[in-house]
């Protein structure tokens, strides 16, 4: 297959090329700006804001690993945030249908299921799943609240599967080296209940979308095995939300946001973890 990935520059998006060259895939880079030399097939530079870019870019291939976006509340004015992402998302989507693109897997959010979490807004839940949602605190969030309801209705008018990623939080090892501050002061990553996941299972998530069966528009939380944190998850989680409900089984150092569906459904298996390279 052919696959178009946006945001190829982009720390979640070189990662993704990688997986789908060393797979086998004919790549498709596409971002605002090139990536550097030596990083792989020469990024197509598009702004996804033009619907028209968005059609020439995507003409031609079978399926689209959509990445860019805005990454994060704050970079940018809230209304300014809102408008690009929900333009760029739009315009994938509308391009996907106008070519009968064969699917379409797109980078959604933690933060559609109620982040940012403090003793003030806690969670419904934990582990927190697809079913806490939509809590969008930000105008981040909701554009990709937004965004999935588009691929609801998208999906229904043409038939192309459409695939959400409610990534947590996507980190390089290097990045993980501050988890080391965390065991200290927990309250550092209290608003994602200490979620992560290494961008290498990210990239392989996007794999999984693509090759697994599915119909309609699904949306899928995204996480490592465990945590950030040197110590059992259940006991921090007292610590900061005693009167929590548990649901389910938590391991000793679960992750407190769930991937069951994922690794149900799309073949999902998180492989790496900050305790394979960082002493505690």
């Amino acid at each position: 297959m052919k696959i178009a990935i946006t945001g190829a520059s982009g720390k979640a998006g070189r990662a993704t090329v990688l997986e789908f060259q060393q797979h086998g895939y004919d790549v498709v880079p596409l971002d605002i700006v090139q990536a550097a030399a030596g990083s792989g097939p020469r990024t197509l530079l598009t702004d996804l804001t033009d619907f028209g870019q968005t059609v020439d870019a995507l003409a031609g291939v079978d399926a689209v690993v959509h990445l860019a976006n805005i990454p994060a509340p704050g970079i940018h004015t809230a209304a300014h945030t809102f408008t690009t992402n929900t333009a760029m998302n739009s315009n994938v989507f509308l391009a996907a249908q106008i070519l009968g693109l064969k699917k379409v897997v797109w980078a959604s959010s933690e933060t559609t299921l109620g982040l940012s979490f403090s003793p003030e807004n806690p969670p419904k839940y934990a582990p927190v799943d697809e079913d806490h949602f939509p809590y969008p605190a930000s105008t981040y969030a909701l554009s990709k609240v937004a965004a999935e309801t588009l691929a609801t209705h998208i999906s229904g008018w043409s038939g192309i599967p459409f695939v959400a990623l409610r990534f947590t939080n996507v980190l390089t090892e290097e990045d993980q080296q501050s988890f080391r501050e965390v065991w200290a002061d927990p309250v550092k990553r209290i608003w994602n209940l200490w979620g992560y996941v290494d961008v290498r299972d990210a990239a392989a998530s996007c794999r999984n979308a693509i090759e697994a069966e599915t119909t309609g528009a699904e949306s899928f939380v995204i996480t490592a095995a465990d945590t950030a944190m040197n110590r059992p998850s259940l006991e921090v989680l007292a610590e900061h939300f005693p009167d929590l409900e548990i649901r389910g089984k938590v391991e000793e150092y679960g992750s407190l946001l769930s991937s069951a569906k994922a690794i149900r459904m799309l073949g999902y298996a998180p492989k790496y973890s900050w305790r394979q390279h960082l002493s505690q």
